[in-house]
């Protein structure tokens, strides 16, 4: 039996230690807001935090996670997280979306970006540049590349 802390919850889980997070969330727990895409960390349709950090959860087994905190879209959507807050409205007004596959991970990883920005130059605006390295991980078959840019400097703007 093994116990990940998920969303803020410990749960049981009886899965094979090496069993990626990814399906743990999503075979075990339920949690299908994180999506799998390539299966070798390459697309970032299964982006998750650990302990605050953006990680492709198709790759890390949940021994990896163990003691640590694991947060997904679900939670960091749900209205409690005011950086998840400002990413969603973003990506609303900017009408981000298109077929939809890749968004959770994308939010994901601009969250974790902004958080982390955050917390090390509040108040600071990223660049253009700043935005697409830390978005680079993440692949959008339908290329909405310049939305989501604009989305997350957007969301930036209203972080500050």
């Amino acid at each position: 039996m093994n116990t990940l802390n998920v969303n803020g919850r410990n749960q049981a889980l009886d899965a094979d230690p090496g069993t990626p997070i990814l399906w743990a969330l999503r075979d075990n727990l339920g949690l299908t807001g994180t999506k799998f895409g390539c299966g070798v960390a390459q697309c970032g349709a299964c982006t998750v935090h650990l302990n605050g950090q953006a990680i492709r959860s198709c790759v890390t087994p949940i021994s990896a996670a163990a003691g640590q905190k694991i947060t997904t879209i679900e939670a960091v959507t749900a209205g409690q997280d005011r950086v998840g807050k400002a990413v969603h409205a973003a990506w609303v007004k900017h009408d981000v979306a298109q077929c939809g596959y890749c968004q959770s991970g994308q939010i994901m990883s601009a969250t974790a970006f902004l958080k982390g920005l955050q917390k090390s130059q509040p108040g600071k605006q990223p660049t253009a540049a700043e935005i697409d390295a830390a978005m680079a991980g993440n692949i959008c078959r339908c290329g909405t590349y310049a939305r989501i840019r604009a989305a997350v400097a957007d969301a930036a703007r209203a972080l500050a």
